[in-house]
Protein backbone atom coordinates (compact mmCIF):
# COMPACT_ATOMS: atom_id res chain seq x y z
CA UNK A 1 0.00 0.00 0.00
CA UNK A 2 1.52 3.25 -0.70
CA UNK A 3 1.30 6.26 1.37
CA UNK A 4 -1.75 7.92 -1.08
CA UNK A 5 -3.28 4.72 -0.21
CA UNK A 6 -2.85 4.43 3.08
CA UNK A 7 -3.78 8.01 3.68
CA UNK A 8 -6.91 7.73 1.88
CA UNK A 9 -7.55 4.27 3.97
CA UNK A 10 -7.07 5.84 7.69
CA UNK A 11 -9.71 9.06 6.41
CA UNK A 12 -12.67 6.93 5.20
CA UNK A 13 -11.76 4.56 8.03
CA UNK A 14 -12.20 7.38 10.64
CA UNK A 15 -15.08 8.72 9.34
CA UNK A 16 -18.11 6.06 9.10
CA UNK A 17 -20.64 6.04 6.87
CA UNK A 18 -23.49 6.66 8.92
CA UNK A 19 -24.00 7.17 12.31
CA UNK A 20 -26.74 6.93 15.45
CA UNK A 21 -27.99 10.24 14.67
CA UNK A 22 -29.54 11.46 11.49
CA UNK A 23 -26.51 13.05 10.07
CA UNK A 24 -26.17 10.70 7.12
CA UNK A 25 -25.74 13.61 4.32
CA UNK A 26 -23.37 15.00 6.71
CA UNK A 27 -21.25 12.11 6.75
CA UNK A 28 -21.70 11.55 3.06
CA UNK A 29 -21.32 15.32 1.97
CA UNK A 30 -17.63 14.85 4.18
CA UNK A 31 -16.73 11.85 2.80
CA UNK A 32 -17.57 12.91 -1.02
CA UNK A 33 -14.83 15.97 -0.83
CA UNK A 34 -12.31 13.95 0.53
CA UNK A 35 -12.71 11.11 -1.94
CA UNK A 36 -12.51 13.78 -4.58
CA UNK A 37 -8.51 12.61 -5.04
CA UNK A 38 -6.28 15.07 -5.73
CA UNK A 39 -2.50 14.95 -4.56
CA UNK A 40 -3.01 14.55 -1.25
CA UNK A 41 0.75 16.76 -0.90
CA UNK A 42 0.02 18.12 2.56
CA UNK A 43 -0.06 14.87 4.09
CA UNK A 44 2.20 13.39 1.71
CA UNK A 45 4.48 16.00 3.16
CA UNK A 46 4.04 15.76 6.96
CA UNK A 47 4.80 11.56 6.24
CA UNK A 48 8.26 12.67 4.48
CA UNK A 49 9.10 14.79 7.13
CA UNK A 50 9.23 12.42 9.95
CA UNK A 51 10.91 9.66 8.03
CA UNK A 52 13.71 12.11 7.70
CA UNK A 53 13.87 12.56 11.08
CA UNK A 54 14.05 9.30 12.26
CA UNK A 55 10.25 9.15 13.06
CA UNK A 56 7.38 6.87 12.68
CA UNK A 57 5.21 6.36 9.58
CA UNK A 58 2.11 5.02 12.35
CA UNK A 59 2.45 7.82 14.62
CA UNK A 60 2.61 10.40 12.30
CA UNK A 61 -0.07 9.28 9.80
CA UNK A 62 -2.88 10.43 12.42
CA UNK A 63 -1.47 14.61 12.54
CA UNK A 64 -0.74 13.99 8.38
CA UNK A 65 -4.72 12.90 8.21
CA UNK A 66 -5.59 15.76 9.85
CA UNK A 67 -4.19 18.65 7.92
CA UNK A 68 -6.09 16.93 4.98
CA UNK A 69 -8.37 17.07 6.58
CA UNK A 70 -8.14 21.01 7.23
CA UNK A 71 -7.20 21.13 3.56
CA UNK A 72 -10.73 20.07 2.63
CA UNK A 73 -12.73 21.54 4.92
CA UNK A 74 -11.03 24.77 2.85
CA UNK A 75 -11.74 23.53 -0.74
CA UNK A 76 -15.77 23.15 0.38
CA UNK A 77 -15.35 26.57 1.74
CA UNK A 78 -13.50 28.19 -0.98
CA UNK A 79 -15.90 27.22 -3.84
CA UNK A 80 -19.08 28.82 -1.82
CA UNK A 81 -20.84 31.27 -4.00
CA UNK A 82 -19.70 33.71 -1.34
CA UNK A 83 -16.27 33.01 -1.79
CA UNK A 84 -14.80 31.94 -5.30
CA UNK A 85 -17.98 30.71 -6.70
CA UNK A 86 -16.89 27.86 -8.61
CA UNK A 87 -18.73 24.67 -10.32
CA UNK A 88 -15.88 22.24 -10.15
CA UNK A 89 -13.26 20.76 -7.62
CA UNK A 90 -11.03 17.78 -9.51
CA UNK A 91 -13.18 17.17 -12.12
CA UNK A 92 -16.18 17.01 -9.69
CA UNK A 93 -18.91 18.97 -9.25
CA UNK A 94 -18.32 21.08 -6.10
CA UNK A 95 -19.84 19.93 -2.96
CA UNK A 96 -22.79 23.05 -2.83
CA UNK A 97 -23.55 21.58 -6.01
CA UNK A 98 -24.01 18.48 -4.94
CA UNK A 99 -25.60 19.00 -1.58
CA UNK A 100 -27.03 22.57 -1.10
CA UNK A 101 -24.73 25.35 0.19
CA UNK A 102 -25.93 24.73 3.95
CA UNK A 103 -24.69 21.05 3.90
CA UNK A 104 -21.12 22.50 2.05
CA UNK A 105 -20.67 24.57 4.71
CA UNK A 106 -21.56 22.75 7.20
CA UNK A 107 -19.31 19.50 6.29
CA UNK A 108 -16.42 22.01 6.12
CA UNK A 109 -17.13 23.14 9.45
CA UNK A 110 -17.20 19.35 10.41
CA UNK A 111 -13.98 18.48 8.99
CA UNK A 112 -12.67 21.15 10.46
CA UNK A 113 -13.32 19.99 13.49
CA UNK A 114 -12.35 16.58 13.03
CA UNK A 115 -8.86 17.10 12.14
CA UNK A 116 -8.82 18.51 15.94
CA UNK A 117 -10.62 15.47 17.31
CA UNK A 118 -7.69 13.00 15.52
CA UNK A 119 -4.75 15.23 16.54
CA UNK A 120 -6.03 15.01 20.26
CA UNK A 121 -7.38 11.26 20.25
CA UNK A 122 -5.01 9.69 23.43
CA UNK A 123 -4.15 6.83 21.21
CA UNK A 124 -2.52 8.97 19.02
CA UNK A 125 -1.21 11.63 21.61
CA UNK A 126 0.71 8.25 22.90
CA UNK A 127 2.62 7.56 20.26
CA UNK A 128 4.11 10.76 20.15
CA UNK A 129 4.22 12.34 23.05
CA UNK A 130 2.12 14.81 24.28
CA UNK A 131 4.47 17.48 24.03
CA UNK A 132 5.09 16.83 20.30
CA UNK A 133 1.44 16.31 19.78
CA UNK A 134 0.39 19.88 21.72
CA UNK A 135 3.24 21.37 19.29
CA UNK A 136 0.48 19.55 16.28
CA UNK A 137 -2.19 21.24 17.15
CA UNK A 138 -1.04 24.54 18.22
CA UNK A 139 0.91 24.91 14.51
CA UNK A 140 -2.25 23.87 12.80
CA UNK A 141 -4.20 25.66 14.34
CA UNK A 142 -2.12 28.82 13.94
CA UNK A 143 -1.74 28.29 10.77
CA UNK A 144 -5.20 27.77 9.58
CA UNK A 145 -6.80 30.47 11.27
CA UNK A 146 -6.66 34.36 11.68
CA UNK A 147 -3.07 34.63 11.11
CA UNK A 148 -2.93 31.94 8.66
CA UNK A 149 -5.17 30.29 6.08
CA UNK A 150 -8.30 32.00 7.01
CA UNK A 151 -6.21 35.70 6.98
CA UNK A 152 -4.97 34.79 3.72
CA UNK A 153 -8.81 33.83 2.28
CA UNK A 154 -9.98 37.45 3.96
CA UNK A 155 -7.35 39.43 2.32
CA UNK A 156 -7.96 37.80 -0.87
CA UNK A 157 -11.53 38.68 -0.64
CA UNK A 158 -10.38 42.02 0.41
CA UNK A 159 -9.11 42.87 -2.60
CA UNK A 160 -10.64 41.74 -5.55
CA UNK A 161 -11.44 44.46 -8.03
CA UNK A 162 -8.32 46.69 -6.63
CA UNK A 163 -4.53 46.42 -7.92
CA UNK A 164 -2.14 45.34 -5.54
CA UNK A 165 2.09 45.27 -5.55
CA UNK A 166 3.72 42.08 -5.40
CA UNK A 167 4.62 42.15 -1.69
CA UNK A 168 0.98 42.47 -0.74
CA UNK A 169 0.22 39.63 -3.62
CA UNK A 170 2.83 37.60 -1.85
CA UNK A 171 1.83 37.81 1.73
CA UNK A 172 -1.87 36.85 0.57
CA UNK A 173 -1.12 33.70 -0.85
CA UNK A 174 1.79 32.85 1.96
CA UNK A 175 -0.63 33.45 4.22
CA UNK A 176 -3.77 31.05 2.00
CA UNK A 177 -1.96 28.51 0.47
CA UNK A 178 1.72 28.41 1.91
CA UNK A 179 0.46 28.28 5.71
CA UNK A 180 -0.58 25.01 5.57
CA UNK A 181 1.71 23.66 3.39
CA UNK A 182 4.77 24.85 5.80
CA UNK A 183 2.65 23.79 8.48
CA UNK A 184 2.91 19.90 7.35
CA UNK A 185 6.26 20.30 7.16
CA UNK A 186 6.72 21.71 10.33
CA UNK A 187 4.23 18.84 12.08
CA UNK A 188 5.99 16.25 10.06
CA UNK A 189 9.16 17.06 12.46
CA UNK A 190 7.72 17.06 15.76
CA UNK A 191 5.93 13.73 15.44
CA UNK A 192 9.91 12.79 15.26
CA UNK A 193 10.48 15.04 18.25
CA UNK A 194 13.19 17.16 15.72
CA UNK A 195 15.12 19.96 17.17
CA UNK A 196 14.36 23.61 16.36
CA UNK A 197 16.98 24.02 13.88
CA UNK A 198 15.36 21.23 11.12
CA UNK A 199 12.12 22.32 12.14
CA UNK A 200 13.05 25.85 10.91
CA UNK A 201 14.26 24.47 7.85
CA UNK A 202 11.05 22.12 7.36
CA UNK A 203 9.25 25.16 7.28
CA UNK A 204 11.42 27.27 5.16
CA UNK A 205 11.38 24.32 2.66
CA UNK A 206 6.91 24.26 2.79
CA UNK A 207 7.30 28.37 2.32
CA UNK A 208 9.55 28.12 -0.83
CA UNK A 209 7.48 25.55 -2.20
CA UNK A 210 4.26 26.96 -1.05
CA UNK A 211 5.04 30.22 -3.27
CA UNK A 212 6.29 28.04 -5.78
CA UNK A 213 3.16 26.32 -5.91
CA UNK A 214 0.82 28.91 -6.02
CA UNK A 215 2.90 30.52 -8.96
CA UNK A 216 2.03 27.15 -10.97
CA UNK A 217 -1.36 27.83 -9.99
CA UNK A 218 -1.83 31.01 -11.55
CA UNK A 219 -0.01 30.07 -14.44
CA UNK A 220 -2.08 26.85 -15.15
CA UNK A 221 -5.41 29.08 -14.41
CA UNK A 222 -4.02 31.07 -17.46
CA UNK A 223 -3.03 28.36 -20.12
CA UNK A 224 -4.88 25.32 -19.22
CA UNK A 225 -8.13 23.94 -19.72
CA UNK A 226 -11.03 23.05 -17.13
CA UNK A 227 -10.36 19.51 -18.32
CA UNK A 228 -6.58 19.33 -17.60
CA UNK A 229 -7.20 20.91 -14.34
CA UNK A 230 -10.37 19.50 -13.05
CA UNK A 231 -11.75 22.74 -11.89
CA UNK A 232 -12.67 26.06 -13.99
CA UNK A 233 -10.07 28.12 -15.42
CA UNK A 234 -10.06 31.99 -16.24
CA UNK A 235 -11.62 32.50 -12.35
CA UNK A 236 -9.36 34.62 -11.35
CA UNK A 237 -9.86 37.05 -14.53
CA UNK A 238 -13.19 36.36 -13.64
CA UNK A 239 -12.95 37.89 -9.95
CA UNK A 240 -10.78 40.37 -11.32
CA UNK A 241 -7.85 39.61 -9.57
CA UNK A 242 -4.09 40.33 -9.49
CA UNK A 243 -2.14 37.48 -9.89
CA UNK A 244 1.38 36.65 -10.48
CA UNK A 245 1.14 36.19 -14.44
CA UNK A 246 -0.95 39.56 -14.23
CA UNK A 247 2.11 41.15 -12.27
CA UNK A 248 5.02 39.42 -13.83
CA UNK A 249 4.12 38.09 -16.84
CA UNK A 250 4.51 34.23 -17.59
CA UNK A 251 8.13 33.57 -18.23
CA UNK A 252 9.08 35.64 -15.29
CA UNK A 253 6.84 33.35 -13.17
CA UNK A 254 8.45 29.99 -14.72
CA UNK A 255 11.60 31.79 -14.10
CA UNK A 256 10.34 32.36 -10.10
CA UNK A 257 8.90 28.96 -9.97
CA UNK A 258 12.41 27.50 -10.80
CA UNK A 259 13.88 29.59 -8.20
CA UNK A 260 11.72 28.84 -5.10
CA UNK A 261 12.44 25.04 -5.66
CA UNK A 262 15.81 25.06 -5.85
CA UNK A 263 15.57 27.31 -2.53
CA UNK A 264 13.35 24.89 -1.18
CA UNK A 265 15.73 21.83 -1.75
CA UNK A 266 18.35 23.50 -0.49
CA UNK A 267 16.99 23.73 2.78
CA UNK A 268 16.97 20.10 2.99
CA UNK A 269 20.76 19.86 3.18
CA UNK A 270 19.98 20.78 6.61
CA UNK A 271 19.00 17.29 7.17
CA UNK A 272 20.79 13.85 7.44
CA UNK A 273 19.40 10.58 5.96
CA UNK A 274 17.62 10.35 2.18
CA UNK A 275 16.10 13.57 0.88
CA UNK A 276 15.27 12.07 -2.29
CA UNK A 277 11.48 11.94 -1.91
CA UNK A 278 11.37 15.64 -0.71
CA UNK A 279 13.50 16.31 -3.98
CA UNK A 280 11.24 14.87 -6.18
CA UNK A 281 7.97 15.65 -4.44
CA UNK A 282 9.10 19.28 -4.89
CA UNK A 283 9.97 18.88 -8.45
CA UNK A 284 6.93 17.20 -8.87
CA UNK A 285 4.36 19.95 -7.71
CA UNK A 286 5.78 22.44 -9.78
CA UNK A 287 6.66 20.71 -13.12
CA UNK A 288 2.55 20.00 -13.44
CA UNK A 289 1.78 21.25 -17.28
CA UNK A 290 1.98 24.65 -17.91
Amino acid sequence: MNDIQRIEKFLFDYIPEDARYDIKNLLSSMRYSLSAGGKRLRPRLVLEFARLCGGSDEAALPYACAVEMIHTYSLIHDDLPCMDDDDLRRGKPSNHKVYGEDTALLAGDALQSYAFDIMTNPEYVSAVGAQAACRCVQTLARRCGTFGMVGGQIMDLAYEDRDIDLDTLRTIQELKTGALISAACEMGCHTAGADEEKVQAAFSYGDYLGQAFQIVDDILDVVSTTEQLGKPVGSDEKNNKSTFVSLLGIEKCKERVRMLTDKAIAELDKFDGDKTALTELANSMVNRKF
